[in-house]
């Protein structure tokens, strides 16, 4: 029989990828979205190229500042929380061994062991690593779902300015008259490739992918557009 190396057998799969991968496609697709929606809805307001480069540089500066810094204080909060949930949980083995012990059998029966089967595995894994088990099985924390706050900031932050950069370059050399159709159609096919790639990435449908994200696109720039004309402000 073949051995099985399971650090190989792991990486066929995409779960892994979940955190960094969710920080980085937020941030690019808030990026490319809020930019260019931002510099539609000021070019929709606007005959001259200066008060559109103007709201799209200080919106991608302070877009990716504050995505990073969002990024950076939510998953921090979830690391918090995670850090305060294993203390207690070590702290009731220490006090109540059998019944967090019998906790965890329940749990294994639940999820369809016979009731001795349960018992023993508990028994066992506990021998092993109690914490470990309960913080797994019980708390439903695992490697694969601890997020890394640097890590999600950095992704996010740095996603949102390769996102906003697209727009930024259509800001900087469309010309005025038709910079709020260049900004769509540039916005489109980033859309179009950030969802081929994130989907790629992550082993999902490529087709739903770019899908919903063209959808919400359009309309984030449809509305930005509609505030723009609306205030029919011509500076």
């Amino acid at each position: 029989m073949t051995n099985l190396n399971i650090d190989n057998y792991l990486d066929t799969h995409y779960i892994h990828r979940s955190n960094w991968l969710r920080a980085a496609v937020l941030g690019a697709n808030d990026g490319i979205i809020s930019i260019s929606s931002l510099a539609i809805g000021v070019a929709a307001a606007s005959s001259s190229r200066e008060p559109i480069l103007l709201a799209t540089v200080a919106g991608l500066v302070a877009g990716a500042l504050s995505m990073a810094a969002g990024e950076y204080v939510s998953v921090s909060s979830q690391t918090d929380i995670e850090k305060a949930d294993i203390e207690r949980e070590k702290k009731e083995l220490e006090e109540m061994p059998a019944e967090e012990m019998q906790i965890l059998a329940e749990i294994y029966e639940r999820r369809g062991l016979k009731k001795e089967t349960a018992l023993q595995v508990a028994k066992e894994l506990t021998e092993t690593d109690a914490l470990g088990a309960h913080v797994r099985d019980e708390l439903g924390i695992t490697e694969l779902t601890q997020a890394n706050p640097i890590q999600a900031a950095l992704a996010s932050g740095a996603a949102f300015t390769a996102g906003g950069f697209l727009p930024l370059m259509v800001a900087l050399l469309a010309p005025v008259p038709l910079m709020e159709y260049a900004l769509y159609v540039v916005t489109i096919m980033a859309l179009v490739v950030l969802g081929a790639v994130s989907a790629r990435t992550g082993g999902s449908s490529s087709k739903k992918a770019i899908i919903r994200i063209v959808i919400w696109g359009t309309i984030a720039m449809g509305l930005s557009a509609l505030v723009g004309y609306l205030f029919g402000v011509r500076v």
